[in-house]
């Protein structure tokens, strides 16, 4: 069970993330889309991998896939070594709150939340609150300590985007997931924000598995995979 997963079990020499023969396809109408097909993929440890791919490749599936917030239609995803497809869903919950960290291109904050309570999200989600010394250290790092107390909408969309990955970090995730976090930023904007991203999951250990359009965001990464039709292809 999820529930019983104890990250001091995972062997590091195995893949934080393994996909095998993943395959999604929708519906629309008439008519069948293969979204991802045969999909297979490895993520180490400590890794940043970064996918690229024209709109509609697959990418965002990938990553939904991934974090079990969508089910693939044929093969297999295991983080630390759980089936994570093979999870109900209140399991595959728990599992991604504990384990997996979420960064969005749109932020996803709550406004009627501060930032600081942002961060503390997860936390109260998976009854294991953050300590408060732990939130203001991390908010630190990102640049953003004297933001705690304020809402979303009196933060420019940089700030929110620290505030976003300060709540991906802030339970020590074995991977962290990020789909398109700079596209809704301006250039300078965008470099800040993949700059602190890269250094806070070096800092950490945690694997990093990226999706964007960005030829800078995509170069602070160890590896890079693009999707083409659905296939993985070396970038």
């Amino acid at each position: 069970m999820a529930d019983d997963y104890d990250d001091e079990r995972h062997d590091e020499r195995q893949p934080i993330l393994r996909a095998r023969g993943v395959t999604r396809t929708y519906h629309d109408g008439s008519q069948d889309i293969c979204v991802l097909d045969s999909v297979d993929l490895d993520i180490s440890a400590g890794e940043k991998l970064a996918i690229t791919g024209e709109s509609g490749s697959g990418k965002s599936t990938f990553l939904h896939l991934a974090a079990g917030m969508d089910l693939p239609d044929a093969g297999t995803i295991e983080l630390l070594g759980e089936h994570v497809n093979r999870l109900d869903e209140p399991e595959r919950t728990r599992f991604r709150a504990r384990h997996i960290g979420l960064v969005f291109q749109d932020y996803n904050l709550i406004e009627s939340l501060s930032a600081g309570e942002n961060i503390e999200l997860v936390g109260w989600l998976t009854g294991k609150p953050a300590r408060i010394d732990d939130i203001r250290r991390l908010a630190g790092e990102l640049g953003i300590a004297e933001l705690l107390d304020r809402r979303p909408d009196q933060l420019s969309g940089g700030q929110q985007q620290r505030v976003a990955i300060a709540r991906a970090l802030i339970h020590e995730p074995s991977l962290v997931l990020a789909d398109e976090p700079t596209g809704s930023l301006d250039q300078a904007s965008a470099e800040q924000v993949m700059q602190v991203l890269s250094e806070s999951v070096d800092a950490r250990g945690c694997a990093l598995v990226l999706v964007t359009h960005s030829e800078t965001a995509a170069a602070r990464c160890d590896r890079r995979v693009r999707l083409r039709a659905g296939k993985l292809e070396a970038a």
